[in-house]
């Protein structure tokens, strides 16, 4: 995919991950040299640890037999990281204690112990932690772990300790599954005088000094967040009874500077906690205009968006022993004249573009609206929302986020189907352009940085592998691209690529199709199909006319001419149904992902329409 003397393309192109998977099908399995090199291209690193790398290859070597081939499974291997990638932190810790339990006798000795504690000091600096103070506070931290004061740590003491440490399961990398009620924290660096909310003691250091939920903004010392704090503010009310009853949900301090809403005048710093702030309606008071009216809350400026948790109740109530609620379906009774939001994050587009807004919205936003593309997709969310009678659909991600939202709409038969508002991450985002919602660059990117990768980037998608695509000539093409039935006429074109549109945009900004010249003939009296080429010059594209549009691209150097507006590419055909057939493999991408396509027929036609927020 690179020329000579270019450096290699670090992504895993279509036919290497076609080798890939053939590998795996046929070598079943590995020795310690092929695990090594399974893990420095599964972990994305240089080199791997010799020591570090034995004990894992032995950990999955689960039996007799296994053990004296000195090979393992790979499907096992594969299989089992995947699900550790996505696991629950239980079964993360539990690998964590086999990992450091180096002589495998089922405890963790001192020696393992100060093991744990080092790699926790090298995560918490590379996260960017205060680690001045931190190693007395993570040796207590071991030694509460070990209950029965025997000087080892059992497997069963280190889940079970571990799964109520809050700083371990941070500082290990393990994320904790939210409940209501539980606080989702993250490590926080604060450029202003920040307090505790369980010792009231100033947050120091010149780092990140602490915790802080991202729900509701309860900021603690590491050391602190063991020690029983408050409960996050609670997403929903337990009974039907309880809808519609608005109150306030007070968090206190760090209030600094901010304008008191009963009195309006300054809430000033008393060097410790100061004044009081609302979660849903993000007002603030003094703690002594917290008490006076009004007592009910508006939700403030996003009134229009939040289910506050008086809108959800449980479908029925169902206590277990202990008198605490059961996860049970959840039913929405929305406030009046509202359209509550529905919002989908995918957070791996832009960067780390896609945790942020992630975070953002479970803040502004109830957290029961916001759901990670990552854990589920889109099911979960659009299955609470279904018997909503009016709310709209945020999707905070790039092109492929969108249409994999937008089908599952389609799929999910809604009797409602909500209209869909687009936030762009990342570059590219035609869909998101068209719609008129942005790009979602950043504006310090020039137009000439841009114009060179998105020429490379055209080189890479529509040429795929030059070594080994050949030249698309005419013949083979002609005869068997279909428009509604009429063979469509390539003879005398000289074609690298075919490109079926039904947006202005492509590739980050390209529109292919182009301006068309105006024309006396209403649009709506066309034909089906059109592949006369005066006609084409006069027809705009539309992106709701049912329409696709078939344009032929004659090189990567053209799509440059394109990406500036010097041209367009060739209007061949504009129709509502298309049909190819291929009598070879050819490279073929659908919104820039590639891959290497088998001999096929592909049929496109137009299925249903979505309303879009523009």
């Amino acid at each position: 995919m690179s020329g000579p003397g270019e450096s290699d393309d670090r992504e895993l192109r279509p036919v290497d991950f076609i080798q890939l998977q053939q590998y795996i099908d046929c070598k079943s399995c590995i020795d310690e040299e092929g695990f090594r090199l399974f893990l420095k291209t599964y972990l994305e690193v240089e080199d791997f640890p010799t020591d570090l790398c034995q004990r894992l290859f032995r950990s999955f070597q689960n039996s007799e037999s296994a053990k004296s081939d000195e090979n393992i499974f790979l499907k096992d291997v594969s299989c089992y990281f995947s699900l550790l990638e996505d696991g629950q932190p239980r079964d993360k810790l539990e690998f964590a204690f086999r990992l450091y339990d180096r002589d495998g006798n089922g405890v963790l000795d001192s020696s393992e112990v100060d093991r744990i504690i080092a790699q926790m000091m090298h995560a918490a600096d590379y996260l960017g932690w205060d680690v001045s103070e931190l190693r007395p506070v993570l040796k207590d931290m071991m030694t509460a772990i070990d209950a029965d004061s025997s000087g080892t740590v059992s497997l069963q003491e280190w889940v079970e300790g571990g799964m109520n440490n809050v700083p371990l399961l941070v500082l290990l990398g393990l994320k904790m599954t939210q409940r209501d009620g539980q606080h989702l924290w993250r490590m926080k660096h604060f450029n202003k005088p920040v307090y505790c909310n369980v010792c009231q003691n100033m947050l120091l250091g010149l780092r990140k000094q602490g915790l802080c939920c991202t729900c509701c903004k309860f900021t603690v010392h590491g050391r602190c967040a063991n020690k029983n704090p408050a409960p996050c503010t609670r997403t929903y009310v337990m009974s039907k009874k309880e809808t519609g009853i608005a109150a306030h949900d007070w968090v206190s301090g760090n209030c600094d500077s901010g304008k008191c809403d009963r009195c309006q005048k300054k809430i000033k710093s008393l060097h410790g906690l100061t004044g009081k702030r609302c979660v849903w309606c993000h007002t603030m008071r003094h703690d002594e205009c917290a008490t006076q009216e009004p007592f009910e809350c508006d939700c403030g400026p996003f009134r229009d968006h939040i289910l506050p948790p008086w809108a959800i109740y449980p479908r029925q109530e169902i206590l277990n022993e202990t008198n605490t609620q059961l996860s049970v379906p959840k039913q929405i009774n929305p406030i009046p004249d509202t359209h509550p939001l529905l919002v989908f994050v995918n957070p791996k587009s832009g960067g780390k573009q896609g945790e942020r807004v992630l975070r953002k919205f479970q803040y502004l936003l109830n957290p029961r609206q916001v759901y990670n593309l990552s854990n589920g997709g889109p099911g979960p969310g659009l299955c609470f929302f279904r018997d909503l009678p009016d709310y709209r659909i945020l999707v905070c991600g790039g092109d492929g986020t969108v249409g994999w939202i937008l089908d599952a709409i389609d799929k999910a038969n809604l009797p409602m189907r909500p209209p869909v508002a687009v936030l762009p991450l990342g570059t590219g985002n035609d869909l998101a352009r068209c719609l008129r919602w942005g790009g979602g660059e950043g504006k310090s990117n020039s137009l000439l940085k841009n114009l060179l990768t998105h020429v490379r980037c055209i080189q890479l998608e529509i040429i795929l592998n030059m070594k080994n695509v050949t030249e698309l000539t005419p013949e083979p093409l002609s005869g068997l691209i279909q428009c509604c039935g009429t063979q469509l006429d390539l003879s005398n074109l000289s074609l690298e690529g075919i490109a079926v549109l039904n947006i202005p945009s492509m590739h980050g900004g390209s529109n292919l199709w182009g301006e068309a010249k105006k024309s006396d003939r209403a649009e709506q009296d066309l034909p089906g199909v059109i592949v006369d080429p005066e006609v084409l010059k006069v027809s705009p594209q539309d992106m709701s006319d049912k329409r696709v549009e078939v344009v032929g691209l004659e090189g990567a150097i053209e799509m440059g001419q394109i990406y500036t507006g010097l041209k367009s590419a060739v209007r061949l055909a504009k129709t509502s149904q298309i049909i190819i057939r291929t009598k070879k493999p050819l490279p073929m991408q659908i919104d820039g992902e590639p891959w290497m396509q088998p001999p096929c027929t592909v049929s496109v036609h137009h299925t249903a329409f979505l309303s879009i927020l523009l």
